[in-house]
């Protein structure tokens, strides 16, 4: 049986949506719970918001005529991409270019060393508020960028960091969790 008050849109939590901290830091396993001071807010993502793919791929045995006979997972990937648009904030720039390469704070003078070091995974928490008030919250134990987009300065453009991360499981095989309660 349908029901249209199943049916909702997501809006960001206010005040911040989208937070990350480093790995080891204890997640949320509800969506209510304060967040470990150790999560940092990532401020304000484009309006596009936040994009989730978690699409398994999968390979086909074929029969000599043609049939397929056999279907088989070859993979399962979680991605995120957003557009993270707060250029100042010196958690953004850390989170694009790697902690140990970004020095200084905004009132001092902020130091950005573009490399190719690796980077280290982080834990990222997103918070969104559904219809009705409903909150949910998507937990993601690990995850490394991936892919960072183009930056663009223009005139009449947020300068922005397109970013996808790649979630990889945690010790139970999971890469992201849902949590969601009408309070």
């Amino acid at each position: 049986m349908s029901n249209t008050e199943f049916v909702t849109v997501s809006k960001p939590k206010k005040g911040g949506a989208v937070y990350r901290a480093p790995l080891g830091t204890t997640l949320p396993t509800d969506a209510t719970t304060a967040l470990d001071p150790a999560f940092a807010s990532l401020g304000y993502i484009s309006e596009d918001g936040l994009v989730n793919s978690n699409s398994p791929e999968s390979d086909s045995i074929k029969a000599w005529g043609g049939d397929t006979v056999f279907t088989y997972q070859t993979g399962k990937e979680d991605t995120f991409q957003a557009t993270f648009i707060e250029g100042l904030n010196i958690e953004v720039l850390k989170m694009i270019y790697g902690a140990d390469n970004v020095t200084g704070a905004l009132n001092t003078g902020i130091s950005i060393k573009a490399n190719a070091d690796e980077q280290d995974g982080a834990s990222y928490v997103i918070d969104m508020i559904l219809r009705g008030d409903i909150l949910k919250r998507v937990v993601i134990p690990e995850a490394k960028i991936t892919e960072i987009g183009d930056i663009t300065y223009a005139d009449e453009e947020a300068l922005g960091y397109e970013t996808t991360l790649t979630a990889t499981p945690d010790e139970e095989g999971n890469t992201h969790y849902d949590y969601i309660v009408k309070p």
